[in-house]
């Protein structure tokens, strides 16, 4: 009893930067943990260095599909009393393929993989926080942890739940941006002041970006509702919205943490042309790597975000059963 009451008292207060920490101290304190994890995400791994090499070369050939919409003047060429126009590349012909090889390597193999990964990593995460916690020094071997983490049945009733949390998330992903895109475009059709209604769309981005991040913080939080409470599908959903309610600033920032620094690394990647090829192939290898570590940080620190938050909502109902009691003697001494 003293020991669960140590416990409360330690994570009462836990705020973001508490929960790196903790995210930090579980990943690299079993060695175990951390060749385990590389292992079973190797096949994402792998998949990740096409994805990444893809996705950065569509997302470069965005500004030339996005500057060749009628709202930009097309840029000529004069020469020999001859005027030529400049070719750009074309929507159907050189972006949309790699939109939908994107999409489909995002919504299905890619998806899979780190579901597989992300459920692996929540259920050993949970195990070795609760032996931290017990103050259990000894490691648990990579033999144990592959016979821990061969549970088909949470697997299949899991990606129930994945299923949902992939389409909220890539509808709002996809549809929001190209729908506030293509309003502030008519608006500046109808009235014109570009810059105006550039700034609008740069705002409502950033807003919907905000928006995409608390959300996604309530549907990573689902997978781990499923794997450790049992619960799947739309009511993991419900579960986890109950418990990051009030827990909603915190959920958002550390989402945010994780995007900034994946930004950070593609940036990177951009900067040096990793996607030409080349000798840059090296640095897009060893960046997919860090990327793949940080993912699995991420599940880590939803486990631990879960168990806060589920923590905190279970004190507040014993207080409110504590008060409605109290509220009872009062009312019978009374009469």
């Amino acid at each position: 009893m003293e020991s669960e009451t140590k416990l409360v008292n330690q994570n009462k207060n836990m705020d973001v930067l508490d929960i790196l920490k903790k995210t930090v101290t579980i990943y690299f304190k079993n060695i175990n943990f951390i060749i385990f994890t590389f292992l079973t995400s190797l096949p994402y791994f792998f998949l990740m260095i096409y994805f990444e090499t893809l996705f950065q070369q569509t997302l470069l050939l965005s500004p030339q599909i996005i500057s060749s919409l009628p709202l930009f003047e097309k840029i000529y060429m004069f020469g020999n009393d001859t005027l030529s126009y400049i070719g750009e590349p074309s929507f159907v012909n050189d972006y949309l393929p790699l939109l939908i090889q994107l999409g489909f390597i995002y919504t299905v193999p890619l998806h899979v993989l780190e579901f597989f990964s992300a459920v692996i990593t929540i259920g050993l995460a949970s195990k070795l926080s609760s032996e931290e916690n017990h103050n259990d020094t000894s490691l648990m071997s990579i033999k144990h942890m592959f016979q821990n983490s061969n549970d088909i049945s949470i697997m299949k009733r899991t990606f129930t739940t994945s299923l949902y949390m992939l389409a909220l998330s890539f509808g709002l992903l996809i549809a929001c941006p190209w729908t506030v895109i293509g309003t502030c475009y008519g608006l500046y059709s109808a009235f014109g002041c570009y810059i105006f209604f550039a700034t609008i769309s740069c705002v409502a981005i950033g807003k919907l970006l905000m928006v995409y991040l608390e959300w996604s913080a309530i549907w990573n939080m689902s997978i781990a509702t499923s794997v450790l409470d049992g619960i799947y599908g739309i009511r993991a959903l419900r579960v986890s919205y109950f418990y990051s309610s009030g827990n909603q600033k915190r959920g958002l920032v550390l989402m945010l943490v994780f995007f900034v620094y994946g930004v950070f690394l593609r940036l990177i990647c951009i900067y040096f042309g990793c996607y030409k090829g080349g000798s840059g192939i090296f640095l897009l290898i060893g960046i997919v790597g860090i990327l793949t570590v940080v993912n699995i940080l991420k599940w880590v620190s939803c486990v631990i975000y879960f168990n806060d938050c589920k923590e905190r909502k279970m004190e507040m109902k014993v207080d409110d059963e504590e008060i409605g009691k109290v509220q009872l003697q009062s009312n019978s001494s009374k009469t």
